[in-house]
């Protein structure tokens, strides 16, 4: 008998459908590698990862200290894989928590299916570190947040004017932690240097007769006391600050971005109670600005340029707020002749308020840590104001540069003056190795700080929304 045309057919195209397609590695397998793995385990990083770089097949098989991560043809052998399946909470993990999530089962899938295929994989193709695109809700931390806040601040804040202004100890709730605020009255002041200033910059001039309204002013830079319950949180956490867990209990505090679980330890072995907070981007701290504004019903945010000058100079002219002679720095500043205690030759930050404070209460004004400002940074900002300008403001529109002021522990004593300024720049986070680069972390400007300041007039809820959130303007982009 013979066999009928649609059997001999079905015998002919089962094969083809019987054998599962082959993983094509550069259309499957290179994305999965580039968003997840390549941003730690790539040549610049070998080091700091046991030496392994799976940027190339031949350094891939090779593998690291603890040897190749891929058996071709067997998958249950192969490192990468047995990594891969390890539990969430599991430091060892790849990608490795709690910045990064587990990879999907389908995608490990993938992987194992293309090792047991014998993990093809083209001499000719080096991997490249690309970003991993983010699906997640919409961000609680926005416009109508801040309506929120703004009402509750505007309902809240008893001084209608500077006779009623007075020190006092803020007090963040959550954690009952204290941060003293003192009085800066208004008043004018020439901003800038005279150019016959020891050590003067052109961008400190031509000097201007600048009014500034009255405001308080943290007499202390932020402490890890203070920051450090902000940055570390026990929340997962998107890039952008956002809980990925929302509970029913948040309330608008939780609704604020705060940063993701940095790389490192971020006070770099210099000290932690006592210590200024460092190495935060400019956003990270106006989120701490805005993180004690919605708890204490008072508007905290960074000084901007000259409010930070004129409180420094604290009604003097001269080149530090005690005078002109540098010799004397050494009592009201940690800066590079003295801030290199434990003999390293490097210098470290040291506890806050441990040296004399400028006339109006500051400790710590010059040296320590730089001092971020709410400022961009432009060398030639002085020449387009006019004498007697109000509260003058170079509203950033460009992540970089923005200004730090003050000097800090690596400083010489001229880059500790009252007129001295700095811009930022991306070499700050240069060994950051996530892509794109965090919002939240400087990773090389350990020497970078800031203090807080509340005007005693509360802005308008739109420049309260921009003065949290201007850390990320950049109209480059």
């Amino acid at each position: 008998m013979r066999p009928s045309l649609l059997f001999l057919t079905l015998l002919t195209i089962t094969p083809a459908f019987a054998e599962s397609a082959k993983i094509d590695f550069v259309k499957q397998i290179v994305p999965i590698l580039e968003t997840e793995c390549v941003s730690c385990h790539k040549p610049s990083n070998k080091e700091e990862n046991g030496e392994l770089d799976i940027t190339t097949k031949a350094t891939a098989m090779t593998g690291g200290d603890h040897g190749p991560i891929l058996v071709a043809g067997d998958p249950d052998k192969s490192r990468m894989v047995k990594d891969m399946l390890r539990p969430d909470d599991d430091k060892k993990r790849m990608p490795p928590p709690p910045n990064h999530d587990a990879l999907k089962k389908e995608e490990i899938e993938l992987i194992k299916q293309w090792i047991a295929e014998g993990a093809a994989w083209d001499e000719a193709v080096v991997l490249k570190q690309r970003p991993k695109m983010e699906v997640r809700p919409p961000s609680l931390d926005n416009m109508d947040l801040t309506k929120r806040l703004y009402e509750t601040i505007v309902a809240q804040t008893k001084e209608k004017d500077e006779s009623e202004m007075k020190p006092y100890d803020g007090t963040i709730p959550r954690f009952n932690k204290q941060f003293p605020m003192v009085v800066i009255k208004g008043g004018s002041f020439l901003m800038g240097s005279p150019e016959s200033e020891s050590g003067r910059s052109a961008d400190e001039g031509p000097q201007v007769q600048v009014q500034v309204d009255p405001f308080w002013m943290g007499a202390y830079e932020v402490s890890w006391d203070l920051y450090m319950q902000f940055m570390i949180t026990a929340d997962s956490r998107y890039k952008d600050g956002s809980k990925k867990q929302r509970k029913p209990t948040d309330t608008d505090v939780d609704a604020i971005s705060s940063p993701t679980t940095p790389y490192v330890d971020m006070t770099f072995g210099m000290g932690q109670n006592g210590y200024p907070a460092i190495s935060m981007t400019e956003h990270a701290a106006n989120k701490f600005c805005q993180f004690i504004s919605a708890q204490t019903g008072n508007f905290y945010r960074l000084p901007t340029e000259a409010e930070w000058e004129y409180a420094a100079r604290a009604g003097t002219t001269t080149t530090f707020f005690f005078g002109d002679d540098a010799s004397q720095l050494g009592e009201y500043a940690w800066f590079t002749d003295n801030s290199d205690i434990d003999g390293t030759g490097q210098g470290a930050t040291q506890p806050i308020g441990k040296k004399k404070p400028n006339p109006w209460g500051l400790y710590d004004i010059y040296g320590n840590v730089n001092e971020w400002t709410l400022d961009q940074y432009d060398e030639k900002f002085y020449s387009t104001l006019t004498n007697g300008v109000a509260n003058p403001y170079n509203k950033p529109v460009t992540l970089f540069p923005r200004v730090a002021r003050g000097g800090g522990f690596r400083s010489v004593a001229e880059n500790c003056r009252s007129a001295k300024r700095r811009g930022s720049t991306p070499a700050w986070k240069q060994q950051d190795p996530q892509l794109p680069k965090s919002i939240w972390f400087h990773t090389d400007a350990q020497f970078l700080g800031f203090r807080i300041v509340r005007p005693l007039k509360v802005p308008s809820v739109e420049e309260m929304h921009f003065y949290w959130n201007c850390g990320t303007v950049d109209q480059k982009k």
